[in-house]
Formats: structure tokens, sequence, C-alpha cells
């Protein structure tokens, strides 16, 4: 694999650390995916990341964007958190959605 050139800011990195925890709880949900908990793991130790991994978290976000609307995204709402909130979280949250959509590539 290329080495990644991406530094996860550290908003992204304590995002993806309460995710981590999340899944360690059983919050993450049946549809969770292996991708999504190694994505969680790899930001929150603060790897690098590629182009190509850059691309995919661009890709995500503009797929999931419309999760936030669901029950339970949102913290102090019933069901927080989600399956939903819990992948976003994952994924590097609203931070991580911003950092990523910043990056031309």
């Amino acid at each position: 694999m290329a080495e990644g050139r991406h530094q996860p800011p550290k908003g992204v990195q304590e995002t993806a650390e309460r995710a981590v925890s999340w899944i360690e709880d059983g919050k993450a949900g049946k549809g969770f995916t292996d991708t999504g908990e190694h994505r969680a793991r790899q930001l929150a130790a603060g790897e690098k990341l590629t182009d190509e991994q850059v691309t995919k978290m661009q890709a995500y976000f503009k797929r999931h964007a419309v999760d936030k609307d669901a029950k339970g995204f949102t913290g102090g709402t019933d069901g927080f958190p989600s399956p939903g909130r819990v992948a976003w979280d994952a994924w590097g949250g609203d931070d991580g959605e911003r950092w990523v959509g910043g990056i031309d590539l």
C-alpha cells in the first residue's frame, strides 16, 4: 500500500476515538462493516491516509449525509448514538467531512 500523506486533524482523531468506544460497546449495529471499524481505528490512531483512502472518505460522506436526519443521530435524542451516528463518527464525523472535503486530489 502507498504511504499516506494526509494527516487527520485532532478533531477527526477524537471523533474516531469516540466511535471506537461505541463500536466496542456494541452500538454499531448489524450493518456496520469491517471497513468502517478499520477506518475508525486508523483515524483514531492518527495514521496518515493515502489519496485513495481520502477519495473513499469523500465518497462515504456524500452517500451518507442523509443519515444525519435519522432518529438517534443527535446527542440528547432518543436512540443516541444510532448505528448511523456510530458509522458517521467512525469515518471522522463532521470534522472528517470538512477535512476531506477540503482536499483536492
